[in-house]
């Protein structure tokens, strides 16, 4: 594991790549260029890493290809566990699920020009929630939260919305695998839970977004900017969590 890199004007990078040759000049070139950098050689070593809160990303690198922990399960895990970018790496074709639930992709090899340019645009077209397609909806109803503490501990009452951020990263994998198949039954089925679930919670942004899903699912070719809203709107929901019910 390397923190290379001592300028912070730049965001902190986490590279997940399995081999180690790789591993050492992308993140020789990313320390030249003025990021910090830390590496993890899989996905097990990438969660423990996250976990232990040593490393808080706002950009990861991932080989898509990797043994053990990989693809779009990676992706969904490394969602729940922070509001990084994540770009996918690979040296050969990816499955379309994969590039679909990244925020970039590059294949190897590539330039040190390429990656940086790749990185610039992807925090230029990171997402803020204040830009979502669900702008003036509260990630939580504030009535909602107040009824829900009046009935319950603090305690259950975390666990309910700790619950919903963990089944939004889930569904978020299977909404993916979805689109890429143009299977509009499980785009509404999925939508439907969402708004349900959400509903029930007062988490008005991700309900709004699984409405959406729901009645608009025949425009396929807008579904991107849906994934893109519904990513914002959990890392919304998990940043409540973070503020409302510090550990």
């Amino acid at each position: 594991m390397l923190d290379l890199g001592t300028e912070r004007h730049l965001p902190t990078v986490l590279l997940i790549d399995d081999d180690m040759v790789s591993r050492e000049v992308i993140a020789t070139v990313l320390t030249l260029s003025g990021y910090a950098v830390q590496t993890a050689a899989d996905g097990a070593a990438a969660l423990e890493l996250l976990a232990a809160e040593k490393c808080v990303p706002k950009v990861m690198l991932v080989d898509a290809q990797m043994p053990g922990l990989s693809g779009t399960r990676l992706i969904a895990e490394l969602r729940s566990r922070g509001k990084a970018a994540i770009v996918a790496i690979s040296a050969s074709k990816v499955p379309d699920d994969v590039v679909a639930a990244c925020d970039g992709f590059l294949l190897k090899p590539f330039s040190p020009d390429a990656l940086r340019k790749l990185l610039k645009e992807t925090q230029a077209n990171a997402l803020p929630a204040a830009q979502s397609l669900e702008t003036g909806r509260p990630a939580v109803n504030p009535e909602t939260l107040a009824q829900l503490r009046a009935m319950m501990p603090e305690a259950s009452v975390r666990e309910i919305y700790a619950a919903i951020v963990t089944d939004l990263c889930k569904r978020l994998t299977a909404l993916v695998a979805a689109i890429s198949s143009g299977n509009r039954v499980e785009i509404r089925r999925i939508g439907h839970a969402i708004k349900g679930g959400c509903g029930l919670a007062g988490a008005e942004q991700a309900a709004g977004i699984g409405a959406r899903l729901e009645s608009g699912v025949d425009q396929l070719d807008n579904m991107d900017a849906v994934l893109a809203d519904l990513r914002a709107a959990t890392r919304d929901l998990k940043r409540m969590l973070e503020d409302e019910f510090p550990a």
